[in-house]
């Protein structure tokens, strides 16, 4: 966990918003006294995880439902 002052993140907003990215947390100080803590976002690719379920789901519901047999015979056809 690294500090860094305000005026200095200021100034490299960009670079420690990479950092954060990546996994890096920030304490954010002024006057030696920490203000803030950026922390990298976990939920986000969860949330994206969890959409895509639901989107496999949403489409599985639009496919005809094929018995085993038919896919097993349909798989040695292609051998």
């Amino acid at each position: 966990m690294r500090e860094i002052q305000a005026s200095e993140a200021e100034a490299k907003l960009a670079n420690l918003l990479d950092a954060v990215e990546r996994g890096e947390t920030l304490i954010i100080t002024r006057h030696g006294r920490p203000i803030a803590r950026i922390l990298p976002e976990m939920d986000r690719p969860q949330a994206r995880i969890d959409q895509t379920l639901v989107e496999i789901e949403q489409f599985r519901e639009t496919m005809p439902s094929i018995p085993l047999e038919e896919v097993l015979s349909a798989r040695h056809q292609g051998h």
